[in-house]
């Protein structure tokens, strides 16, 4: 072996960016959010990556894991999307969008796009939807979803606010989750606060996207940094 080769390399490409993405459904809005830490290890890339991609007026994409494939990931999913606009004359809705999503996830199965992605907007009756993903396509519709380094941490807390009905209970139930849209952004923001405190690749900022019939709005919210 040569000298100063090291026998197991400590880095790969595929390893996780870090990062951390939630969504929150309500009655007529949905909230997709997602921090700006970009980071590799202990070394921090970036303080402002955005993990958030606009689909649609009302479909946002949050994404955590590893960037390049989450960046390839998003042209494929923009590309298809345009096609689909071209043919039909009108943009795709939030739950047509959750089942490409899913499909070209599926279609990478053998060789998957390291990302774990959360979908959130509003479907053709104006409700919130989140529709929440693995690497390999499998999904579901919920009221609430996160995903990525901190998800551990923030997942409790939501499932002790939201308490959102099971889709797989019979008969079905409303999955939007009864709060106010002020009150679900509050959430959010103290969900991120306090997942900075504990998990080292979640930080610097967190971005916000709110979206309703009123269309896309978007707030700023800065992080712990260190």
């Amino acid at each position: 072996m040569a000298r100063g080769v090291k026998e197991h390399a400590t880095w790969s490409p595929y390893e996780n960016n870090g990062g951390t993405c939630v969504a929150i459904a309500g009655s007529d809005y949905c909230i997709v959010a997602a921090d700006t830490r970009l980071s590799l290890g202990y070394s921090i890339l970036t303080r402002g990556h955005s993990k958030l991609f606009k689909l649609s007026d009302t479909a946002v994409m949050a994404s955590s894991g590893f960037q390049a494939d989450v960046r390839t990931l998003q042209k494929n999913l923009e590309a298809r999307q345009k096609g689909y606009y071209h043919q039909h004359g009108k943009p795709m809705s939030c739950p047509g969008m959750a089942q490409l999503l899913s499909n070209t996830l599926y279609y990478k199965r053998f060789f998957p796009y390291y990302s774990f992605n959360v979908l959130g907007g509003l479907d053709t009756e104006g409700k919130g939807c989140v529709y929440t993903y693995d690497a390999v396509g499998s999904y579901e519709r919920t009221g609430y979803s996160t995903q990525g380094s901190g998800a551990e941490l923030i997942m409790p807390i939501l499932d002790n606010q939201l308490k959102s009905a099971s889709p797989l209970l019979y008969p079905p139930r409303e999955t939007a989750t009864p709060l106010t849209e002020q009150e679900a952004l509050e959430i959010v923001k103290d969900t991120f606060a306090s997942a900075t405190e504990r998990q080292i690749y979640t930080g610097d900022g967190l971005e916000i996207v709110v979206i309703n019939k009123d269309g896309i709005h978007k707030e700023y919210l800065d992080l712990k940094k260190d």
